[in-house]
């Protein structure tokens, strides 16, 4: 159902809204409400923007971080692993000693990682709380 309203309109306005008008099947009623509905349309993306700006620059924000976090992680692996591959001499096929102690050194290592995982503990405050620095946790 359509109301009927009355605008004031200045009189260049209502001039190209006339030229507007007068192609075959166009009204000056349907170029106003399409007007007016785009405008509406604009107004209330630009509503839902500003709702969540903050909200996006707070994940962009973590994203950061995590980005920052994982290059760290990245280098220093790359840096233990060249150092173990460039000070460590390969083992023998025979010595099936030495391979069995590696095998076990290494869940050794992944028991004492589950252990940290399902405890909580941070890797990254261990780190800098040793450095003097603090960890922000921003959830």
């Amino acid at each position: 159902m359509k109301s009927r309203h009355h605008f004031y309109i200045e009189r260049a306005l209502m001039k190209r809204l006339d030229q507007l008008a007068e192609k075959p099947g166009v009204t000056r009623s349907a170029i106003l409400e399409d007007s007016l509905r785009a405008y509406l349309d604009r107004r209330g993306a630009s509503e839902l923007d500003d709702k969540f700006k903050q909200r996006l620059d707070r994940l962009s924000m973590q994203l950061g971080r995590i980005e920052r976090d994982v290059g760290i992680v990245l280098e220093s692996l790359a840096l233990f692993v060249r150092y173990e591959l460039t000070v460590t001499a390969p083992l023998p096929e025979d010595d099936q000693v030495s391979r069995t102690i590696g095998q076990e050194r290494f869940q050794a290592f992944l028991d004492q990682v589950c252990r940290r995982i399902a405890g909580g503990k941070d890797f990254r405050a261990e780190v800098l709380a040793r450095n003097g620095s603090e960890v922000r946790h921003d959830h």
